[in-house]
């Protein structure tokens, strides 16, 4: 039987690339936004030039074949890891190998996962009625 993520872990690492891919759209960048919401005008005022400098975030497509090469590249790193140690590589081992191999597992499962969810969403949207 093959343990399938989590979605929670799932998502933690969709953001987790999202934060590596764009730094500037953490969490911590809304900080000065809620700290915008008090009774004064000028903090409001500071409130919406930080929201303005947020920089733009990545397209859904772009996040999207970005995720599905980062799975692509952990299964060739798996796939030549896997090649060398078969060959008698003496800088490759066993360790290494098998490591390589589950991230490269975890990866593809996680991409299946959130594919999977995707279509049921999209499927979902399409059953509703105008």
């Amino acid at each position: 039987m093959v343990d399938r993520a989590d979605i929670s872990s799932v998502l933690s690492q969709i953001r987790s690339v999202q934060t590596q891919v764009n730094p500037g759209f953490a969490a911590s960048s809304y900080a000065p936004m809620v700290r915008g919401l008090s009774e004064d005008g000028a903090s409001l005022v500071n409130g919406v030039h930080a929201a303005q400098s947020v920089k733009e975030v990545p397209s859904f497509a772009t996040m999207l074949k970005q995720a599905v090469d980062n799975v692509n590249g952990h299964q060739r790193v798996a796939g030549d890891l896997r090649t060398r140690y078969e060959m008698g590589d003496p800088d490759v081992d066993i360790v290494n190998v098998m490591i390589s191999s589950q991230k490269a597992s975890v990866a593809f499962e996680a991409m299946s996962q959130v594919r999977s969810r995707l279509v049921g969403a999209y499927q979902e949207i399409m059953r509703m009625p105008v």
